[in-house]
């Protein structure tokens, strides 16, 4: 009867009656939307709910457990979320989160979060409380799913199957990077809204992402010449579209100053790759840079990038010029 019981809870969706939630895989992306549709839930049916965000490598587990256990002062309901939680349970702690699994508080969601993780008894404690949701990258059917819903219900923006194959085809299954390139295919057309094949052929080719995209570690490393050099190669030799430096700058700035807000409020690492959309060897250059940028430059140097976006969207201004002096923007405050 037992083993019965937990095969049904293990099929059971991610909800709010879900007292201790697993979330493994590599991709934080799939991870961080999990999350945050289970923090509506919550939300929907207590009204506001507590979040509490610990890092495994070195939270403290009593901590944790108490934050479980003791009430709210406003909220009627906690989300306690642990990320490597891998590290968090790990030896002499995972009897004792043992135990917290068996009798869970009613007024907290435990959310553990793992790229790695060791199977043991305690999968079947989470399943007979909770669920258990792999992370994982998904297969290209789904991915190409995923994106046509994905554009319409984020994006505000039409895309047909065949575009959807397309973009697929071009950046891999990693959703993360399929979101990124809807909100650029999304403004990017001369039809907003409406994502065509053609459109993806032109803005997503492999080397051309690429290209325009490696700007971002060359801006970040503050040297002014190099950044400099880096945008007319772009324009001049490689003929890329200024539409696209544009936004990889954007996208840059807004990723710089995210994360250097993050870091002085002493948000942990994953959780801001997660909420900021960084993946592969960007998010440590990414992070590393923020980690020295004053938060009031990089929302200053935001600005700049969205209103030169704008004037060359609307034909004012010299688009190569513009590009050349937010490059000279970037190396300033990432070089201060």
């Amino acid at each position: 009867m037992a083993k019965k019981a937990t095969t049904a809870a293990a099929r059971r969706p991610l909800d709010t009656d879900c007292r201790v939630v697993l979330l493994i895989g590599a991709d934080a992306f799939i991870a961080g939307e999990h999350t945050q549709a289970l923090k509506e839930k919550l939300i929907t049916e207590h009204g506001e709910v507590d979040i509490l965000s610990f890092d495994g490598q070195n939270a403290n587990l009593a901590d944790v457990l108490d934050e479980c256990r003791s009430f709210g002062l406003m909220q009627q309901h906690k989300m306690v979320v642990v990320d490597n939680a891998d590290q968090f349970v790990k030896e002499e702690k995972r009897s004792l989160v043992e135990r917290y699994t068996q009798e869970p508080s009613e007024g907290a969601t435990l959310v553990l979060r793992a790229t790695k993780w060791h199977k043991g008894k305690l999968d079947e404690m989470i399943a007979a409380v909770g669920t258990i949701v792999q992370c994982d990258e998904v297969e290209e059917a789904t991915a190409v799913n995923w994106a046509i819903k994905r554009a319409e219900k984020r994006h505000a923006a039409k895309l047909d199957l065949k575009a959807a194959q397309a973009l697929v085809e071009r950046v891999g299954c990693e959703l993360g990077r399929i979101d990124c390139e809807l909100g650029k295919l999304a403004v990017a057309g001369s039809k907003p809204g409406v994502i065509s094949v053609e459109l993806v052929s032109q803005f997503v080719g492999k080397s051309r992402e690429e290209e325009v995209w490696g700007i971002q570690s060359t801006l970040v490393s503050g040297d002014s010449q190099q950044a400099v050099a880096h945008v007319r190669d772009l324009i001049q030799v490689s003929r890329q579209p200024t539409i696209m430096i544009f936004w990889a700058m954007t996208d840059l700035a807004r990723k710089l100053h995210g994360a250097a807000r993050g870091i002085r409020a002493g948000v942990n690492p994953f959780a801001l790759a997660g909420a900021l959309k960084l993946w592969g060897p960007s998010k440590e250059i990414i992070l590393h840079a923020a980690g020295k940028v004053d938060p009031n430059s990089a929302a200053d140097l935001l600005d700049a990038c969205v209103k030169a976006d704008v004037r060359q969207k609307t034909g004012l201004g010299e688009p190569e010029r513009s590009a050349e002096i937010l490059a000279l923007k970037f190396a300033e405050v990432c070089g201060s």
